[in-house]
């Protein structure tokens, strides 16, 4: 039995109602079907530490819309979702409760340390979640998948032995990127670059022999505790006679080698560099070419370690201040400049990261590489935009090995036992009882974890129970399409193409949809030091969830960071509101006998909006294939409003209210149809207001959310009715709108006459025309008057319009009126003029308020001119 629809929409008393019928009416869940074509997503799994922000909200209404369309167009879709460990994220939470309780992590030990992290999920990692359902998540939650449960930590176990097995992960000592606040490696892609001021100290090294001396320029003179060379470039006339002597390292007096290599370049400071080995990846090169030594003087807390002589346990910043004041004491400081350039920062706590040697696991990245990049070049993976191409494979053709261990307990732990007898290194898949090599059973696993990108990395195939060979996998792999943020194409879209490519033989998915930022109204982007972020919850709370989603859907357009307004939430539920009152009308006028069927015979009107439906269908279907969402859901919107509220309604009223039977069946089927159809395309975008509407529909199926998709029909396209109700249309709007001009009220009426060469046209609208554009009767003219005084005269691309004045207004009083508007017009340009014709106000006064102030006398002049043609056009009637 369909529902009767309350007097005013309240969003938040149907929103979970409506949330629960979808999830025990199982619309979510999609089962292997050979008969169906699979359509799938995976949904960006969000850390189990986060709480709903707009950049959630963005990402899963954008694939919200996507896999409901597809689901209504008859594909078995389905949407995974999911949540990540979030290995740092995570550890910092739990470690911040300890320290509550005056504990550390180590006081724990690992295994007791392990057991309050899971105990913290399972107590908090479900909020982000339910927050997920309350934005109309239609996933489908009986398959919902963690990064550390038991399926996906097998498939992470499984690639990286593998990977081993090939070659291609490795353990060796190399410059990283390391957090000291964090205390853990980072990948390159986890370092965020930003520019900062900073110094260039040029400092005096001093030649063994007494022969001279060579200046270097450094941007970090703390490293200098860790110097074993100076380089020259082999060219520079300037140093061909010291390569190979020995220079004084300062402070720490002792000798380090003149070394030549092309990485020093002539034009650069003095063209001598520093090296150390240990602190710079440059460095780190030039010393494995010419065998300098390695020197390490930072700790993991970024603090001097016992190389650096007086100055260990000094914190590097310390450091720098005491090295600097005893290189100037000393006479070692040549000068200070200043220098702004890009420092690295721990994309997580935004402190500075430090280039560090450190036994670490690698990625071999060059050969998995090569077919993530074939994939995308030869179009079995897409780009929407097509520029983020561009910036996947500059990317990927000069990217590094990946550092993948991460100096955590919380995350997947690394699958590699050392041996403490013959030190072989023993990598499988089953924990390890004894050394491979010489089956010693003294090892020890690896403490360290993998970088939480490794798991997420297998995320399109893992979720469908790789390694195992699942019918879901064989089914719903490869996955369609993948919705997410420029920002994470290196740490995450990169990584997965190149893991389906290596793992499974395919590309993890076809097409790869990028969204922008969420910013705030003044385009700056949200954070807790702005204070500017909005909580979606709030917006659901107060406006409803599906004025939020519209918001976020009509302003995006892909790849572009969207400005996101409070009042554009306002003017969404506003929308919400016209189409329930729109939609209530309707169902109020319906008879208990109606039964829905699109007569043959139609009006004008009918086939008017029929037609403008049958484009718009196709119109929206198409854009949703493209991907242009923000497209689609703006023609929605438009037709909604536009055509059917404010036009084929008010068309159809002097129908509903005939005696003609015949003629108001006719209005009610185009008017159910018309909505029927127009609740489908808004159901994407707007899930729960059209679902609760279409229940209240006579003869409706079990649940919008899997009714059918529209279709365009060529029965339903009538061009030439269409443009013919068109021409009736623009002079109804040509009217209204010169009788808004002049002020004219609805009730007063006047004769219409007209001037076409559609005069059928005309004839067939004249009861809208008389109607609509609050004329007592309409007169078509074969020519134009003769004399056109005292005559309205509005035109259109069809027709000319004619309404005698006399009939419009009170001549008499209109004088009256417009003398007195001129008058006091007259008033204040006199005032504006004084204003402007003072010397002191002018001088004094700042430019822009002057400016403003002639601004006004122009305005007010134009006003003027504009009343006195209106009176004096009055005064010749």
């Amino acid at each position: 039995m369909a529902k009767e629809l309350n007097k005013v929409y309240e969003p938040q008393a149907v929103e979970a109602e409506i949330y629960k019928m979808w999830q025990e009416g199982g619309y979510f869940h999609a089962e292997r079907d050979e008969n169906k074509k699979p359509f799938t997503i995976v949904m960006p799994p969000p850390n189990v530490t986060g709480q709903l922000h707009m950049g959630h909200a963005m990402d899963a209404t954008l694939q919200d819309s996507i896999i409901r369309f597809k689901r209504m167009q008859g594909y078995n879709a389905l949407w995974i979702p999911g949540v990540d460990h979030a290995g740092i994220a995570t550890q910092i939470k739990v470690e911040e409760e300890l320290r509550k309780e005056g504990l550390t992590r180590y006081d724990l030990g690992r295994e007791k340390f392990l057991e309050r992290v899971w105990d913290w999920k399972n107590r908090f990692g479900n909020r982000i979640v339910e927050q997920q359902k309350k934005l109309g998540s239609s996933c489908d939650w009986d398959r919902a998948r963690f990064t550390m449960d038991e399926g996906c930590s097998k498939a992470v176990r499984e690639v990286f032995v593998s990977l081993y097995e090939k070659g291609l992960i490795y353990k060796g000592s190399r410059i990283i990127n390391w957090c000291p606040h964090c205390v853990t490696a980072l990948s390159d892609a986890e370092v965020e670059y930003v520019d900062k001021p900073g110094h260039l100290w040029h400092i005096r090294y001093p030649l063994e022999d007494g022969s001279g001396e060579v200046i270097v320029a450094t941007t970090r003179p703390e490293t200098m505790l860790g110097d074993s060379g100076v380089c020259v470039n082999p060219n520079d006339e300037r140093y061909k006679a010291i390569v190979g002597k020995n220079v004084i390292l300062p402070l720490l007096n002792k000798p380090i080698p003149v070394v030549a290599d092309d990485y020093a370049e002539m034009e650069f400071g003095t063209g001598c560099v520093k090296m150390t080995p240990a602190h710079d990846p440059n460095d780190f090169e030039v010393g494995l070419r010419h065998n300098l030594e390695v020197i390490r003087v930072l700790d993991d807390e970024g603090k001097v370690n016992s190389l650096g002589g007086k100055y260990e346990g000094m914190d590097r910043y310390e450091a720098r201040k005491a090295i600097v004041a005893d290189l100037d004491a000393q006479g070692y400081l040549v000068k200070v400049e200043d220098y702004a350039h890009n420092v690295g920062t721990c994309y997580r706590c935004h402190n500075d990261v430090e280039p560090i040697i450190s036994a670490q696991w690698f990625v071999k990245m060059k050969p998995l590489a090569e077919k993530a990049i074939d994939v995308v070049k030869e179009g079995e993976t897409r780009f929407v935009p097509d520029r983020f191409t561009k910036t996947y494979l500059n990317w990927m053709e000069n990217v590094r090995d990946w550092c993948i261990s991460r100096q955590l307990w919380w995350g997947h732990q690394i699958p590699a036992w050392t041996c403490a007898d013959c030190g072989h290194i023993t990598v499988s898949r089953e924990d390890a009882c004894k050394c491979e090599k010489c089956g010693s059973t003294h090892i020890e696993r690896d403490p360290d974890v993998l970088d939480t990108w490794f798991s997420s990395a297998l995320w399109p195939f893992e979720t469908l129970g790789w390694p195992e060979k699942t019918p879901d996998l064989d089914y719903f792999y490869p996955t369609d399409v993948l919705v997410t943020g420029y920002d994470i194409i290196f740490f995450w879209v990169a990584r997965m193409i190149f893991s389906g490519c290596e793992h499974t033989g395919k590309a993890p998915f076809h097409t790869v949809l990028i969204h922008g930022l969420v910013r705030d109204d003044k385009g700056r982007k949200m954070s807790k030091s702005l204070g500017n972020g909005i909580d979606p919850l709030e917006m659901i709370d107060k406006y409803g969830c599906d004025a939020l989603r519209m918001n976020m859907v009509t302003s995006n357009s892909p790849g572009n960071d969207m400005r996101f307004y409070v009042e554009r939430c306002e003017a969404m539920r506003n929308f919400a509101n016209k189409l329930w009152n729109a939609s209530r009308y309707v169902l109020m006028n319906l008879g208990e006998d109606f039964v829905p069927q699109l007569p043959t015979e139609l009006e004008i009107a009918d086939k008017w909006v029929l037609s403008k439906l049958n484009t718009l269908i196709a119109e929206v279907t198409d854009n949703m294939e493209r991907y242009e969402l923000g497209i689609a859901v703006q023609k929605i919107y438009d037709f909604i409003w536009d055509t059917y509220c404010d036009w084929y309604i008010e068309l159809t009223k002097a129908r509903l209210y005939s005696e003609d039977a015949s003629r108001k069946n006719t209005a009610m089927q185009v008017l159910v149809y018309v909505l029927d159809q127009t609740l489908r395309l808004l159901h994407p975008f707007m899930p729960f207001i059209t679902e609760e509407i279409w229940q209240s529909l006579p003869m409706r199926e079990s649940a919008l959310i899997v009714a059918k998709w529209p279709e365009a029909s060529e029965k339903l396209s009538f061009k030439t009715e269409e443009a013919h109700m068109e021409s009736v249309m623009n002079a109804i709007r040509a009217i209204r709108n010169r009788r808004a001009e002049m002020n004219v009220p609805p009730s007063k009426k006047a004769t219409l006459y007209v001037l076409t060469a559609a005069s059928q046209v005309f004839t067939e609208g004249e009861g809208f025309i008389q109607r609509l554009a609050y004329a007592d009767k309409v007169e078509l003219l074969d020519k134009e008057p003769e004399n056109l005084n005292g005559l309205v005269t509005c035109a259109t691309a069809d027709a000319k319009l004619y309404i005698p004045m006399g009939q419009l207004v009170d001549i008499a009083k209109e004088q009256e009126r417009i003398s007195k508007e001129l008058d006091k017009a007259r008033k204040n340009l006199a005032g504006l003029n004084g204003k402007l014709s003072n010397e002191n106000f002018v001088s004094r006064a700042p430019e822009a308020v002057v400016n403003a102030e002639r601004e006004k006398a122009k305005k007010a002049a134009d006003l003027i001119a504009a009343l006195e043609e209106s009176l004096e056009a009055l005064k010749a009637l």
